[in-house]
C-alpha cells in the first residue's frame, strides 16, 4: 500500500509541475488507475508505474485538447466572420492548389514524429509545453522539431 501512495505522490508532483490544479490532478490519476485496471483484464503490464505515468500525461493532454476545441461561440463572432472571396482569379486558385500539393508532399518527407509535432503546433494550435507533455519529451525537443520542420518546409517550398 505504501508503494501505491508513493506512486500517487509522484504522479501528483508530475502533474503539478505541469500546471495542473489539485482537482485536475486527482481526476487524471483516478482515470489513469481505472485505465490500468481495465487494461490488465486482458493483458499483462510489465511496468505499471510507466503505464500510469504515460496514461496520466495522456489523460491531461486529452482534457486540454477537448477544452481547447469546443468553446461556445457568440452570434456576434459568427456575424463577424468574413464571407468567402468570390472574385479570385482562376490563375490564383490554380497556383494556390499547386502550392498546397507541394506543401503536402513536403510534409510527407518529414519523419512521422517531426510531422506530428509540427502539425500539432501549427495546425492544431498546441503550445510547445502541451506537445511535450503529450509526447513525453522536453519542451526543448519540441522546439527543435518544430524549427527543423519549418526550415525544411521553407526550403522545400522554395524549390517547387
Amino acid at each position: 500500500m505504501e508503494a501505491v501512495n508513493v506512486l500517487i505522490l509522484k504522479l501528483r508532483k508530475l502533474l503539478h509541475s505541469r500546471g495542473r490544479t489539485s482537482d485536475e490532478t486527482d481526476e487524471a490519476i483516478q482515470e489513469a488507475f481505472l485505465r490500468l485496471q481495465r487494461y490488465r483484464q486482458d493483458r499483462h503490464v510489465q511496468e505499471p508505474e510507466a503505464f500510469l505515468v504515460r496514461t496520466v500525461i495522456n489523460v491531461v493532454a486529452d482534457d486540454i485538447r477537448r477544452r481547447s476545441r469546443w468553446r461556445p461561440v457568440s452570434l456576434a463572432e459568427v456575424e463577424a466572420l468574413p464571407l468567402a472571396q468570390t472574385g479570385s482569379a482562376p490563375d490564383d486558385v490554380v497556383l494556390g492548389q499547386q502550392r498546397l500539393r507541394g506543401l503536402r508532399a513536403g510534409l510527407d518527407q518529414l519523419s512521422p514524429r517531426t510531422r506530428e509535432i509540427f502539425l500539432l503546433h501549427r495546425v492544431e494550435g498546441y503550445s510547445h509545453a502541451q506537445i511535450a507533455a503529450r509526447m513525453g519529451v522536453t519542451v526543448s525537443a519540441v522546439e527543435k522539431q518544430v524549427a527543423k520542420a519549418v526550415l525544411f518546409l521553407a526550403e522545400w517550398m522554395d524549390r517547387i
